[in-house]
């Protein structure tokens, strides 16, 4: 049995929980980035690129994806999350995962998204 081990923790959250070959994400937005207050492609773009950095640094890619939760705050951004999440796939050479998209009142009034995500590790 593998063990389980938990990254960028504190006393509510790990950012990342690895275990029996799977990384598990918890929900990544823009929240204190440049872009927290501006549109949905700029809001997708970098929760996208925050799930990179994270795969990466438990030795996984985008390559690697089961299934991807995504939380829209209206779901009329769905085209523009989608143009980031397409063009996000083809830059990674990725196959889309598995992905639930539903729209929900998120924590802070200006995220427009969030995302899950589990992966196989490498």
């Amino acid at each position: 049995m593998s063990d389980i081990q938990r990254h960028h923790s504190n006393a509510r959250i790990s950012k990342i929980v690895t275990h029996g070959g799977l990384a598990y994400l918890s929900g990544q937005t823009a929240k204190g980035s440049a872009v927290a207050e501006a549109g949905i492609k700029e809001q997708t773009a970098e929760v996208l690129s925050r799930i990179d950095a994270l795969l990466a640094e438990v030795g996984t890619n985008a390559s690697r994806l089961l299934t991807v939760t995504i939380y829209l705050r209206e779901i009329a951004d769905f085209a523009g999350m989608n143009a980031e999440w397409e063009a996000w796939l083809e830059g990674n050479h990725a196959t889309a995962p598995t992905r639930t998209t539903v729209e929900a009142a998120l924590a802070t009034a200006s995220l427009l998204v969030e995302m899950t995500a589990v992966a196989a590790l490498a």
